[in-house]
């Protein structure tokens, strides 16, 4: 998927939304990273099964691309 498509496939909310926001501001990612943990999140809510990315499927990919990159740090 491309950013575009990405962005436009997702369905987030306001909470979602300041919830991404806040996690790409406090731990310095880029647009890149915000793209991978929007796809992340829309895998997390489609095993869900969720219509949605609700706020804990992004706090969940926050989470996963944390671990990596404290592994990446290692």
């Amino acid at each position: 998927m491309h950013s575009k498509d990405i962005q436009q496939s997702s369905k987030l909310d306001s909470v979602g939304e300041q919830l991404l926001k806040m996690a790409i501001t406090e731990l310095g990612l880029s647009t890149g990273a915000y793209d991978r943990i929007l796809k992340v999140s829309i895998t997390i809510a489609d095993i869900a099964p969720s219509p949605d990315i609700r706020p804990e499927h992004i706090s969940e990919a926050i989470q996963h691309r944390s671990l990596d990159r404290n592994l990446r740090e290692v």
